[in-house]
């Protein structure tokens, strides 16, 4: 497993990490096989570990904190996310601090999530949604600032709202945070134009989330897909966003080395970008997670090859099934 520097915390994590939301937020899930995958991954490197409170309520943080006490002696890097007190994904620039994330409130949640993990600090805690606006209500820095003096937390990030890799900017350039999470992969490219930019000018660590495209880069997505009832990607994947993605995933397979298979096409993609500090796929099975970190190892893709993915871009907007 390759290390990247995680900006201007200077921690050296795995440049492949863990995403836990499938552990405890989609169906198919069951805890002794998730334990089992993830502490495959630390043996196989993995330091970086992303969770949230809303993962479960909790579920996903206390799976994280299991694998911290089985492995007393490695350094695992935590890294969770305070919910919005009015349980809306994503946010919409009407909602107000208040709405969100009241000082109050987010240090309420940061202790349920120390509870849960089972630690007296985070690694890093997130925003779990976020405005750029916020920044006008002085109470917010206020708030970050007392968690750090707390010694509740080691960094402070926000996770940035599907599709809007432009809302963020400007708390990059505020020096207030110290990691942004974004949607980044072959399709959607747009975190190069802005965000990362000015995170490398400002030395904040990315963290590439949904490198799959929620599932469909791993090209096991077809027209009859169906997931049980209560499942996520049945709200996401409404037939016609079924249908255009899979009408932009039909052209990559072309592009295939041989030997090479459409998720490691994925990830190997990100890890061209040097402002990525970590990639977070979602994994529950132990292969899953053999073939993801085996990626590290073959590195970043060919230039050829990296540039003709370019050409692949998709120029989304949120819309109502984009949660």
């Amino acid at each position: 497993m390759n290390l990247r520097r995680f900006g201007r915390t200077g921690w050296m994590v795995s440049e492949i990490g863990y995403g836990m939301w499938g552990m405890a937020g989609w169906t198919g899930s069951e805890d002794a096989e998730s334990l089992e995958a993830l502490q495959r991954s630390v043996e196989l490197g993995c330091n970086f570990f992303d969770t949230a409170w809303a993962y479960g309520d909790g579920h996903s943080e206390r799976l994280l904190g299991e694998l911290l006490r089985r492995n007393p002696d490695r350094r695992l890097y935590t890294a969770s996310k305070i919910p919005p007190r009015n349980r809306k994904w994503p946010s919409q620039r009407q909602f107000s601090l208040d709405d969100c994330y009241p000082p109050d409130y987010i240090l309420e949640y940061v202790h349920k999530s120390l509870e849960n993990v089972g630690v007296d600090a985070l690694d890093l805690i997130q925003f779990h949604t976020w405005e750029d606006a916020w920044l006008d209500d002085a109470r917010l820095a206020r708030a970050i600032d007392d968690l750090r003096s707390r010694g509740l937390v080691g960094a402070v990030g926000i996770s940035i709202n599907r599709w809007e890799p432009w809302n963020g900017v400007r708390a990059v350039r505020s020096g207030l945070i110290d990691a942004v999470q974004v949607i980044y992969n072959i399709f959607d490219q747009n975190p190069e134009d802005e965000l990362f930019p000015a995170c490398q000018e400002m030395d904040v660590a990315v963290i590439a989330r949904v490198p799959f495209d929620e599932g469909s880069l791993t090209g096991n997505l077809t027209l009859d897909s169906k997931w049980p009832e209560g499942d996520w990607r049945n709200s996401y994947f409404v037939p016609e966003n079924l249908k255009a993605t899979l009408e932009h995933v039909a052209p990559l397979k072309a592009l295939l080395p041989a030997g090479m298979a459409l998720p490691e096409l994925a990830l190997r993609f990100i890890l061209n970008h040097p402002a990525v500090s970590t990639i977070i796929p979602g994994m529950r099975k132990p292969r899953h997670v053999e073939q993801n970190i085996a990626c590290s190892a073959a590195g970043a893709l060919p230039e050829e090859l990296h540039n003709q993915l370019r050409a692949h871009r998709w120029m989304r907007t949120p819309t109502y099934w984009s949660q």
